[in-house]
């Protein structure tokens, strides 16, 4: 993932306010338990021996560091190895889906440590919905071990666009127009007393995709689950557009005369793909969703396609097989030897809450290629 200059963790923490602490602590998560020694992480940072010793002090005292023993010496004083504490913190992951709220809680390593799912009616009044959240928010901090001692660095809520993420607002959800204008980072924070980031769910999972997988290719994360979106990495960072509406891919018209959408459209990739899959003809589904995904590929050259959502995870292999036909069919046609590969993120809608929990961890270390644009209120 690429590197921004402009970060801002959101923690509160001096330790964590400055671009060289995000850098040495990225390397000791990178580094796991096994840890990392001063020197190694001023070759890497490109820091003095001494700047580093200040970091990684203030790291310690903030409790976030810790020594994981020392290298074997080769004839000099042997090297003492530092290592992240995991458990120093965490922060909560919210999808808010049409009919379901899954929350995680994830550890700095962006480990899941807890998950609950809670019914939710995302047509019910703003303060119903606000009121779940803040109940699914608590409820999953309490799973954490010693919670009482471990702060918890916000909340991050995913949930189907249109939003602004910058502004934490929302605008005419599909299928809930109701929520257009709706303040919903500023409300939630007020809620829960954290800071609150707010995003696309698909966004939230390409983001915990990426860092997961630390790859450099560009991909598109498909959500197939109550409606149909995309989630874009490109360049190594999430790519949400000039007026944040990137990745609204179940809305591309494939059908002019086909049946009506949520959105207000006719024939759109989401309809066409829903009604097949509710009807149980899923290579019809697969095969439309097909469709769509061989365009994206055309039109961004991408590396790689990854489907994700409860209702692919329902039918993994026929999804996979299906949307790989159409891929390798449009590939065929123009000549293309290697068509792009499809994968499936896994654990069905699981991934948008844990890259949920990363909107908040990931500017932490540096990593989110977007701090400087992220929307949060705390």
């Amino acid at each position: 993932m690429n590197r921004s200059n402009s970060r801002s963790g959101g923690a509160n923490l001096p330790a964590l306010r400055h671009h060289n602490a995000s850098l040495v602590l990225d390397l000791l998560r990178v580094a796991g338990e096994r840890g990392i020694s001063r020197l190694e992480l001023a070759e890497h940072t490109g820091l003095t021996p001494q700047a580093v010793s200040k970091i990684t002090a203030r790291l310690r005292a903030e409790g976030l560091a810790a020594e994981a023993g020392r290298l074997a010496s080769t004839g000099g004083k042997p090297r003492t190895v530092l290592r992240l504490v995991p458990d120093a913190g965490y922060a909560v992951g919210l999808h808010l889906d049409r009919d379901e709220l899954t929350t995680v809680l994830a550890d700095l390593a962006g480990t899941t440590i807890a998950t609950r799912t809670f019914p939710l009616d995302l047509g019910a009044p703003a303060a119903e919905v606000l009121a779940t959240a803040a109940h699914a928010v608590q409820t999953v901090r309490a799973d954490a071990p010693r919670a009482e001692d471990r702060q918890v660095f916000g909340v991050g809520a995913a949930l189907p666009g249109p939003l602004d993420h910058r502004a934490g607002v929302l605008h005419r959800v599909t299928g809930f127009p109701q929520w257009d204008g709706y303040p919903l980072r500023d409300a939630l924070a007020e809620r829960t007393g954290l800071p609150v980031v707010l995003d696309k769910d698909t966004n939230a999972a390409a983001l915990g995709l990426a860092l997961r997988e630390r790859a450099e290719a560009d991909f598109a994360y498909l959500h197939l689950g109550t409606g149909l979106g995309a989630g874009l990495v490109l360049g190594g960072a999430v790519h949400r557009g000039a007026r944040t509406g990137a990745g609204e891919f179940g809305h591309q018209t494939l059908q002019l005369d086909g049946p009506p959408c949520d959105c207000g459209g006719r024939g759109c990739i989401e309809a066409l793909c829903l009604t097949a899959a509710a009807r149980g003809d899923i290579a019809e589904a697969a095969r439309v969703l097909g469709a769509g995904a061989a365009n994206l590929v055309g039109l961004l050259d991408i590396d790689r396609v990854v489907l994700g959502g409860r209702t692919v995870a329902a039918h993994e292999d026929a999804y996979v097989s299906g949307v790989c036909a159409v891929i390798e069919e449009r590939a065929r046609r123009e000549g293309v030897t290697t068509a792009v590969p499809v994968t499936v993120a896994g654990g069905g809608d699981r991934p948008v809450a844990e890259g949920a929990a990363q909107l908040v961890l990931a500017p932490l270390f540096g990593r989110a290629g977007e701090a400087e644009e992220r929307g949060e209120q705390g």
